[in-house]
Formats: structure tokens, sequence, C-alpha cells
């Protein structure tokens, strides 16, 4: 390699890195809003590096591509499945509460699919496109109210952009892998769409690590559209106490992604105040003439 080409080559090196650096040189100030007791963050002025539309097509696209991989490997299960039945009637009873949350929902292209698979995971990626594996459904025995529950919880997560906001944050350092990406493809005739793969990011839409914060907000804004869907918060907690009995004795790709403990429980039980009087009031009912929650299983 000469000199001058290797000038470019740390030139371009630099260029990704200085544009790396610039999103975390913009932190914001920590807020909070309460909408009906429930405290969040507002959503981060950070997430207009990546516009929505943009977002929602790699989303569509992603998504397009998977359940069609599951389709020809014969594991996407038909409309006609009793599960797929039932998650598409809980998801019809629980989308007209998203908005409340973010008023984008009210445009998205809701999909609901189930994927034959022994992973006990499910998602919710930009536009309002939720994926369930049918691992979650047979693992932990799921309620109705539980399958709610998980429901709202990924839901929860694309309402309050938590996936658009983590990419926001890096999209800059993929600006500049793009860009050292092109500029080295030239210059050392490398594939394009090799170093383009640095830059990315439309694949970490299913395996993005969220924080206790973004959890947090996803598990209570996910009770919130769920109680006032019909569906029991007292749900979440059986929910993350079956989690949690499993996770002992096999590995969950859930829990990898959803730190899971007391903590959030506590969190959930400190907000019954709040969720069980809109749950009860689907009943025609008040919270404390709620006869107690029932799961399907024992719970220790």
């Amino acid at each position: 390699m000469n000199m001058k080409k290797l000038k470019q080559l740390v030139l371009c090196l630099s260029l990704a890195g200085i544009a790396g650096a610039v999103p975390v040189a913009a932190q914001e100030a920590p807020q909070t809003e309460v909408q009906d007791g429930i405290r969040v963050k507002p959503l981060s002025r950070t997430r207009v590096l990546v516009p929505e539309e943009q977002l929602n097509q790699a989303a569509a696209q992603q998504y397009t591509a998977m359940m069609s991989e599951a389709q020809q490997k014969g594991v996407l299960l038909p409309a006609s499945h009793p599960e797929v039945k039932r998650l598409r009637a809980i998801a019809q009873r629980i989308i007209p509460h998203a908005p409340r949350w973010n008023q984008s929902a009210a445009q998205w292209q809701w999909q609901v699919n189930l994927v034959q698979s022994e992973q006990v995971n499910a998602f919710c990626m930009p536009g309002g496109r939720i994926g369930f594996f049918s691992g979650i459904l047979t693992s932990l025995k799921l309620t109705d109210d539980e399958v709610a529950a998980v429901m709202g919880h990924e839901i929860a997560h694309a309402l309050r952009e938590h996936g658009r906001e983590r990419m926001a944050k890096s999209s800059l350092t993929g600006i500049g892998a793009r860009v050292g990406g092109a500029l080295i493809s030239g210059i050392f005739g490398i594939d394009p769409n090799i170093t383009g793969t640095v830059a990315n990011y439309a694949g970490q839409m299913l395996v993005l690590k969220f924080s206790r914060d973004e959890e947090r907000e996803a598990d209570l804004v996910g009770l919130d559209i769920s109680s006032r869907a019909g569906y029991d918060p007292r749900a979440g907690i059986a929910l993350w106490r079956k989690m949690a009995a499993l996770g002992k004795r096999t590995p969950l790709e859930l829990l990898s992604t959803h730190p899971g403990g007391e903590t959030r429980i506590a969190d959930i039980e400190s907000h019954m105040n709040v969720l069980l009087p809109l749950y009860a009031r689907t009943k025609g009912t008040s919270a404390n003439k709620l006869p107690p929650y029932r799961t399907n299983v024992a719970l220790r």
C-alpha cells in the first residue's frame, strides 16, 4: 500500500470516528411527563435523525422478508390457525388505544403473525408489525390477559420509539461508515456491498437491548393500553413470574433483551392503583370489586 492510499484510509476512518462521536455529545437533559399516573420521558428529539417514513419502510421490508422466509420454510402459521386468530383478536382490541401514546400509530399498517418456533419471544417493529414465536405461548401457557401483556409491552417499545431513538444516536456513526465504506471501496476495489454492511442498522430492530428505564416504560405503557382494551393488568405480574421461573430452567432469549427481576414486578404492582381502575371500567365495576387474578400455572 503506498503512502497516499494509506493517508486516504486514515482519513476515511477518522471521518467515521468523528461522525460516531457526535450523538454521544448531544445528550438531552432528563425530563419526565406524566399521563394518568404513568411517568415517561418525552420522546427524544434525537430521533429525528432517523426519518419515520424511512424507518417504517426499512421495517416493512425486513418484516416482509422474515415472514416470506418463514412461509418458505413452512413455519408461518396460517390465518386459519386458532392461535393466529387469538393473537389477531387481542391485537384488534389493543391497537385502538395505541395512538394515545403516539399519534402516528393511527396511520400504522398493523400486522400480526405467528411463527412456529421454540423461541420464547415476541416483537413489534416500527410501524406496528407484530411477530410472535409459538414458543412463548406454549412454554409459558399464556392466558389471553398474559398474551395482551406481552403484546402491549412490545407495542409500547414501538410507540415510545425506543428503537428509533437508539438508531438515531448511532445514525451518524452509520453515515460515517457509509462514507468511509464508499471511499475505501473506490480506493482499494473492495466490494461496496461488503463495506456497506457496517452501516446497515436495519437488522438491529430485533436485537436491540433496551435500558431499564425503557423496559419500565414498555411495561407500564403496555399495561395501560391492554387494560383499556379490557385485559387484566395483574397478568403482567404473573407473566414476569412465569418468565423468571422458566428462565431458571432454560436461558430465555426474551430475558436477554428484557431484564427481569423482582424490581420490575414491584414497579408494576406499585401502579395497580392506576391500572386496575382502567380495567375495572371495561368490566362495568370498580377495582375493589374485581375477583383475584387467576393464571393457569401455579406460581411461587
